[in-house]
């Protein structure tokens, strides 16, 4: 494949993940709409059935690849069970530090994740641009993180006590945040791995997702019982499972085809600024200017990372215009061929 044609690919792939992202942002929002739904059941029900939808819609792909899958059934595995321990993480980590905090922890540092597993097991050098980007995502979800973190604390000033209490609380939540990105960039890289093996996308995200969803489903019984208690709660555990997850991982899938997992965890950086601006907008939290300052540093990450590059752009431009002297050239002796026939 040409520069010109990586380069086109990578733009879908980056525009496949950045609008999962958008999808994933309104997780945390939608949970609120069923209060009394645990992190655990919301987590399941999310993942769970997203993911066997998932494999339900590739069923005939994977049924076609099963012998490499089978061939390849650690990495499956793997992000499998990655998988079915992400959303149980994540939705209790926001569940205890906040909407924001709980988004910004889980996404903001699995890039550093991704790129660490890439960097040891694959032997991928991370490239300069990355580490920009990466950097400016970082400290944005850093000073998203410091606002949401001070916002807690003023509000709880005025009680008075239970402070340590509400700390500690806050710091559970961000240790489950960090298992969250681990096992995000876990499950990305394996699903990335199968892709790059030959391994369709959709038959790839399908096995792992849909293995992943058949291990949370004993989550979902012992705790799902609140989401049939009424039509909010099943209202929202359907919209969990059909767009963000279904829908968002899908897109996901499609992205990964098409950029390593680094990059696309970086991409989904935009994620945590959804959420924050969503939990600002619809939730009613407040967002002090540090944390409009991160989001403004995320949007700047995501630029660095899909803006194409002089090089490229050179590159492509070259690539077009021999397609357009090969043309030329082409027609030219194509006529000329045609005279001598005629004379």
């Amino acid at each position: 494949m040409t520069g010109g044609g990586r380069g086109g690919s990578a733009g879908i792939g980056a525009l496949c993940v950045l609008a999962a992202s958008v999808l994933w942002g309104t997780t945390g929002t939608a949970a609120t709409f069923a209060p009394e739904v645990g992190p655990l059941a919301i987590g399941a029900v999310a993942m769970g059935l997203g993911g066997l939808l998932q494999a339900l819609f590739a069923a005939p792909r994977i049924a076609r690849h099963r012998t490499d899958l089978r061939e390849r059934r650690g990495t499956v595995l793997l992000g499998a069970v990655s998988v079915a321990v992400y959303p149980l993480a994540f939705y209790s980590s926001m569940h205890l530090a906040g909407v924001a905090v709980g988004t910004v922890v889980s996404i903001g540092t699995a890039p550093l994740a991704s790129a660490l597993i890439e960097r040891v097991v694959d032997g991928r050098r991370l490239t300069r641009r990355w580490t920009v980007a990466a950097s400016l995502g970082l400290l944005g979800t850093v000073l998203l993180c410091v606002a949401e973190a001070a916002h807690a604390a003023d509000t709880a000033a005025p009680s008075g006590g239970g402070g340590s209490a509400s700390v500690s609380t806050t710091l559970l939540g961000v240790g489950l945040g960090l298992v969250a990105a681990a096992t995000y960039a876990l499950y990305s890289w394996a699903a990335h791995r199968l892709i790059t093996r030959r391994i369709p996308s959709r038959a790839a995200m399908g096995a792992v997702f849909g293995l992943g969803g058949l291990l949370l489903l004993p989550v979902l019984l012992v705790t799902g019982a609140p989401l049939v208690g009424s039509w909010s709660n099943a209202a929202v555990g359907t919209y969990m499972a059909l767009v963000p997850m279904f829908t968002g991982y899908v897109l996901f899938g499609w992205g990964l085809a098409h950029v390593p997992a680094s990059t696309a965890t970086t991409l989904s950086l935009l994620e945590p600024a959804v959420a924050a601006v969503l939990a600002v907008l619809v939730v009613g939290e407040r967002l002090p200017a540090t944390g409009w300052s991160g989001v403004a540093l995320v949007i700047a990450c995501l630029a660095v990372l899909t803006t194409p590059t002089g090089g490229g752009l050179r590159r492509g431009r070259r690539l077009a215009a021999r397609r357009t002297g090969d043309a030329v050239r082409g027609g030219t002796a194509h006529r000329t061929a045609g005279a001598d026939g005629g004379r």
